[in-house]
């Protein structure tokens, strides 16, 4: 494919019109340098004219409450067996401890996921576990917002209690969860998720989860963990399914719809032997999940105008890099974070609001404070 042909589509984009997920492929295949930098260019200049120059962060608190699981991904080094070595599930005090912390630490947001625990149940309810868990942090701290339960959380408890999402989202929702993290989605293509996580939920479920939360005014988030077994070609098409998701939400007048987009680059350092195999190395490539980041921007940022980098996954350096590859946003403070550090990741698991900051003004960028749906806040402005 020649320069010319990419400076075509490059250009359209530059007009404000959407490119296919083919045109995206082919951008994903480039290797000419001159190509990667116009790539990068057009991608900044986007984030520029869809989101401005400043960067936002939030100051959040991570609590991952189990990591006991019935599921078995091939990428998770994270889930145990109730018993085996390193398997853990925190009690109501335990995660109020954590929500107590955060709250002297100025978070305004809980983020908060874990593992499939069977166990986890009250008077044999997988449901009113996680709402008093909900309404035990909203009842101490009714501030907080609640990022909370991914569509895999959802439909287990749904499954659990023999309950509709619906009526799942619609009791989170009501007890206090204020919105729902879009992970668990990995790459949204059925082929690669029977590869890496064949008891997950199929990429239909994932939609009509995430599709619903929005008609229930529930906003959530998007991603994508690359860098494994997919093609670029299948990154383009859980592109394309996100974007169509927004472009549903808009159309049918939902409450709500997706408020961000964060790449996770596949950490496989601890990941379990067969797919550490298959893949070959430990770490992300930089430049392939900056390349990816930039083609996402380019695709989806006329949809979803807020693109964050993992900072967990790429070190603190390399989410900066993805602050001129598209990039509007570097994350969250975070305070402790588990799945992916048991992976094997060397981005650490906090980071001081002061770090963040610098790491944007190194740039010459102003930065911001948000809460978790954008809005910027009074303080942390510079």
């Amino acid at each position: 494919m020649t320069i010319k042909t990419v400076d075509a589509i490059l250009d359209r984009t530059l007009t404000g019109k959407d490119i296919s997920p083919e045109e995206g492929a082919v951008l994903l295949k480039q290797t000419d340098s001159g190509a990667l930098a116009a790539i990068r260019a057009t991608a900044d200049k986007l984030r520029q004219r869809q989101a401005g120059d400043t960067v936002t962060y939030v100051i959040n608190r991570n609590i991952n409450f189990t990591n006991i699981c019935e599921q078995h991904c091939s990428f998770c080094a994270f889930r145990r067996d109730e018993g085996e070595e390193g398997a853990y599930w925190l009690d109501l005090a335990q995660i109020l401890e954590k929500a107590t912390d955060a709250v002297c630490r100025d978070a305004t947001e809980i983020c908060m996921q874990g593992g499939l625990n069977l166990k986890a149940k009250l008077n044999g309810s997988s449901l009113a576990y996680y709402l008093r868990i909900v309404k035990g942090i909203k009842n101490e701290f009714p501030q907080l917002h609640l990022h909370a339960f991914s569509p895999q959380e959802v439909q287990f408890i749904a499954r659990e209690d023999n309950l509709t999402y619906e009526s799942v989202i619609a009791q989170l929702r009501d007890a206090g969860v204020g919105s729902m993290p879009g992970t668990a989605a990995e790459v949204l293509d059925d082929r690669v998720r029977r590869i890496l996580c064949p008891e997950k939920i199929n990429t239909a479920t994932w939609l009509e989860i995430v599709s619903t939360a929005h008609r229930m005014g529930l906003p959530t988030t998007s991603t994508m963990l690359s860098g494994h077994i997919e093609t670029p070609e299948q990154q383009m098409w859980h592109l394309s399914l996100l974007r169509s998701l927004q472009q549903t939400a808009l159309e049918r007048g939902y409450p709500a719809r997706i408020s961000e987009f964060i790449l996770l680059p596949f950490v496989g350092q601890e990941a379990p032997k067969p797919l550490q195999k298959r893949v070959g190395r430990d770490q992300p490539i930089l430049a392939d999940a900056l390349l990816l980041t930039a083609v996402a921007r380019i695709f989806l940022g006329n949809w979803i105008i807020n693109h964050q980098p993992s900072w967990v996954k790429l070190g603190l350096a390399g989410a900066t890099e993805a602050l001129i590859w598209g990039c509007n946003d570097i994350g969250g403070t975070l305070m402790e974070e588990h799945i992916t550090t048991m992976a094997g990741a060397k981005g650490g698991t906090c980071m001081e609001v002061e770090t963040l900051q610098a790491a944007i003004r190194s740039l010459g960028r102003p930065y911001q404070q948000r809460d978790t749906l954008y809005h910027k806040l009074l303080v942390g402005i510079r």
